[in-house]
């Protein structure tokens, strides 16, 4: 079955004509990445060329795709937009909710108890406003966008930073915050501003232990996690080529963690075959009709320098597995080197529990490669050091891998475990037995993110990222520095044996088959359907508008807190138990910045409330100042707001009184949920005055009521010693932005606009 086949066939119909249009206003040939988004303009035929880096544009996508953490917050500010149903397809996924502890029935049970209030109103909301909903144990959204939504040429925006997963079938796909996903759910305009363009050239192909996700881990050591901010990646050639889709996938997937605004890949032979083994021979038969559109131009990739605005090259023949981190994903070490590094560094090299899944890694082909690996090792003798956790990417990729026999491979192993199709410990939804105890330690695991405490809560688990081929082979080790391609292992019988090199499959040769894929399908008429949200509830909040600018300078603001070194939204708003929160935006408040580290006292969640001169929690010191009338503002350094794409790390400062956050510079995804949200993001014009910022000091915006697109803001801080310093800061806010922050927020212009 196809979803919303007459949308793709009409996207496809205006292909020829718009592509002409951005041709002749271009006049040079185009990337993939230009067709697209020229082909997706809200404005419709390209009437001018658009600069890269600079221009902001209006955009109208194909689809909204929201998971269930993101939705609840997404869908309640739907509401207020009064409208009677979405504009375009769009799809809500209970995948983040449901705790990894024991294994698939029993956490999925516990899953449902204890979320259940949760998932009855993400229900509701879907059936009543026209949003397909898959429900708990479906699967995780990225896989099954990519199994039932994704296709070639194609635009979608979705509320968690890994929609870029979607790339991987040719789509430019792109992480947003909620009210971005509003906006085009209530029928508006995208903003965004035109990326500029990297370029990725893949030359070989693989083999051996190499696989899909060492290309991207390669990419991270290269471009670091911000280095594709503001980018698209486009990745093209023979190499490109001879990749499955679902290893595109898993490339594209963790461009997020390079800061990509979205990586992408052209339509070829790889993605014809995973759309037809997915049941969707029909959008293959309408994407060949203009196959010619949906990949580059030959010149530009004949002659890539003119065209991107940066140029890669990797030989797959040469290039090695990889282990990236600790901390961070871009701290790439190919397999070989890996033992000095660690040595070198002093991180634990034993290994309690390797995983395999998440939205990165848990394909058909993905399951099947690793359980060629633990079928090997049975069959040698050799028992598993490490707890190996599975995590299906979709109960049609479970359905399938049980009946083709990889998921009884797995439990060869006495202590695998195999969990719910869900998200689970890539998102510290994993109640893992002793990490209560803070103890060192090393995991490894085939996920997109390795920032301290990601997975267990424990910030002292070592986490690093690897292929599941990998994962695999170091569960079976119980050593990070267990290198398959030249390592041996002692087997049961005292002998010396080598693993032999992966084995899989692209797709099921039998087909892909499910029993109750987990879909939800909405009312058509939802106009009687009744969403209850509970006044008392602790889990769910209706929302209330945020305050309109008085148009008046913003003075006698107090620091909150200054932010050391790495600040992600894991250290802004966290997951793993907060997820509960997710819909009561006042109950989760209370984890605002309690991961951040206070520069003045380098510890977290302690900073200064100068009303009364005492340290305290930050959410309950800024509470204190909202109810002060007092004024406050955040400062952070460099790429603050890594990471995921959870608006409520914007709502939430918002919400407790925040009125502006000064940086040295920010993820993309977190600035534009400030400004959507009514907030000042501002960067400094100079890095260095950063450190004039002291932590008694009163601040005061002298030229706020002059605020205008490319002026720079004035902020005078005044020490308490009685001496000042002038601080110049930066913004990105155009006109439209600049009403957004005039209304309070872009939803109360929306609601304003409504109106008249």
């Amino acid at each position: 079955m196809t979803f919303d086949i007459d949308m793709i066939k009409k996207v496809y119909e205006r292909y020829p004509e718009r592509i002409a249009a951005a041709r002749q206003v271009v006049g040079k040939p185009l990337t993939l990445s230009e067709k697209i988004l020229y082909t997706h303009l809200w404005e419709g035929n390209a009437t001018q060329a658009h600069e890269r880096g600079n221009s902001y544009v209006d955009f109208a996508p194909d689809r909204v795709a929201m998971q269930d953490a993101t939705a609840q917050m997404a869908l309640l500010q739907f509401m207020q937009a009064g409208k009677a149903k979405v504009a375009v397809p769009s799809t809500a996924h209970a995948d983040h909710l449901i705790q990894a502890r024991v294994g698939a029935q029993a956490d999925l049970q516990e899953g449902l108890n204890k979320n259940s209030e949760v998932f009855n109103f993400l229900g509701s909301v879907c059936d009543k406003y026209g949003i397909g909903f898959w429900k708990p144990g479906a699967g995780i959204i990225h896989q099954v966008v990519l199994e039932n939504y994704a296709f070639p040429g194609g635009m979608m925006i979705g509320t968690d930073s890994h929609t870029v997963n979607a790339g991987g079938l040719g789509m430019v796909a792109i992480g947003v915050g909620g009210a971005d996903a509003v906006d085009v759910m209530a029928g508006m305009a995208w903003e965004l501003k035109m990326p500029k363009l990297i370029g990725v050239k893949l030359t070989g192909k693989m083999s051996g232990w190499t696989s899909a996700k060492d290309v991207i881990l390669k990419v991270a050591g290269i471009l670091t996690v911000k280095g594709g901010t503001g980018c698209i990646v486009e990745y093209f050639g023979e190499g490109a080529e001879s990749l499955s889709a679902t290893g595109k996938g898993t490339i594209c997937n963790m461009g997020a963690e390079i800061g990509a605004t979205t990586s992408t890949f052209g339509y070829d032979d790889s993605m014809r075959r995973y759309l037809a083994s997915t049941g969707r021979q029909d959008v293959v038969d309408a994407a060949d009709v203009i196959a010619e559109h949906l990949t580059g131009d030959p010149e530009v990739y004949a002659n890539p320098e003119q065209y991107f605005d940066q140029v890669i090259e990797i030989n797959l023949s040469e290039l090695a597995p990889h282990l990236n981190g600790p901390f961070t994903p871009d701290l790439a070490t190919p397999v070989s080197e890996f033992r000095a590094k660690a040595e070198a560094n002093g991180w634990p090299l034993e290994v309690e529990w390797a995983l395999i899944g998440s939205c990165t890694n848990s394909s058909y082909e993905d399951l099947s490669r690793a359980a060629s690996i633990v079928e090997d090792a049975v069959a040698k003798g050799v028992k598993p050091k490490a707890i190996l956790g599975i995590n299906p990417g979709s109960e049609q990729v479970k359905f399938t891998a049980e009946r083709d026999g990889f998921l009884n491979s797995f439990r060869k192993f006495e202590n695998a475990r195999i969990f719910t199709n869900a998200c689970g410990p890539c998102i510290g939804q994993w109640d893992r037995e002793g990490a209560e105890k803070g103890e060192k330690n090393s995991i490894i695991h085939s996920f997109n993110r390795n920032f301290a405490k990601r997975a267990d809560g424990n910030p002292n688990t070592h986490a690093f990222v690897a292929s599941p081929e990998m994962v695999a082979a170091v569960a079976i080790s119980g050593r990070l520095d267990f290198n398959p391609i030249t390592d041996t292992l002692t087997n049961e019988a005292g002998e010396q044996i080598k693993l032999d090199e992966p084995k899989g499959f692209e797709l099921p040769a039998k087909g892909f088959a499910v029993g109750d894929n987990g879909y939800q399908a909405p009312s058509e008429d939802g106009s009687k359907v009744v969403v209850n949200v509970n006044p008392t509830s602790d889990r769910l909040q209706l929302l209330e508008e945020f305050p309109a600018w008085d148009g008046k300078n913003i003075t006698g603001a107090r620091l909150l807190i200054k932010a050391f070194g790495k600040c992600t939204t894991d250290h802004i708003s966290m997951a793993g138990p907060w997820l509960k929160y997710r819909g009561h935006l006042d109950n989760i408040s209370n984890n605002m910045l309690i991961g951040a580290v206070n520069a003045f006292n380098m510890e977290t969640n302690k900073v200064k409330n100068v009303l009364t001169a005492e340290y305290g929690e930050v959410p309950a010191v800024q509470r204190a100042y909202k109810a002060a009338g007092v004024p406050s503002i955040v400062v952070g350094d460099q790429n603050y707001g890594e990471g995921s794409s959870r608006e409520h790390a914007a709502m939430e400062p918002r919400h407790l009184g925040v009125k502006a956050v000064l940086v040295k510079s920010f993820a993309r995804i977190h600035e534009t949920n400030l400004k959507k949200q009514g907030m000042l993001g501002l960067t400094f014009a100079n890095e260095a005055d950063y450190d004039k910022i002291l932590e008694d000091d009163v601040i005061n915006f002298l030229d706020l009521d002059q605020f205008a697109p490319g002026k720079q803001l004035t902020l005078e801080f005044i020490h308490s010693d009685g001496t000042k310093d002038i601080v110049m800061a930066n913004h990105t806010y155009n006109d439209q932005q600049i009403d957004w922050f005039k209304a309070g927020s872009a939803l109360n212009l929306i609601k304003q606009q409504e109106k008249n």
